[in-house]
């Protein structure tokens, strides 16, 4: 029997950090994403030093990974000409915000 959840994803390697903030000095959007990172980085560590756990570092590194990852496809798509004509505005299905 394991003392983790099945469901709880494995955590990130201990230099997955420092590689991802290299990977992020070398990509072209890293004038905006490094300081992002860095501040998201800072926070979680407050949060881990006052919680003793090391989720809020595990999270921002894997919520950085996915980024990273769907940049690929964010660019294609901003590439393409953004055609959004098959797509209903989230207003007209929900309605007007109060």
């Amino acid at each position: 029997m394991s003392a983790q959840p099945e469901e709880a994803p494995a955590p990130p390697a201990p230099a997955a950090a420092a590689q991802l903030l290299a990977q992020l000095r070398g990509d072209r959007r890293a004038d905006t994403w490094v300081p992002a990172f860095e501040r998201d980085w800072a926070k979680a560590l407050e949060d881990s030093r006052h919680s003793y756990s090391l989720t809020p570092v595990h999270d921002v590194v894997r919520a950085w990974q996915m980024r990273v990852a769907a940049a690929p496809a964010v660019d294609a798509y901003l590439d393409s000409g953004r055609d959004e004509t098959g797509f209903v505005d989230l207003d007209d299905v929900l309605g007007a915000r109060r």
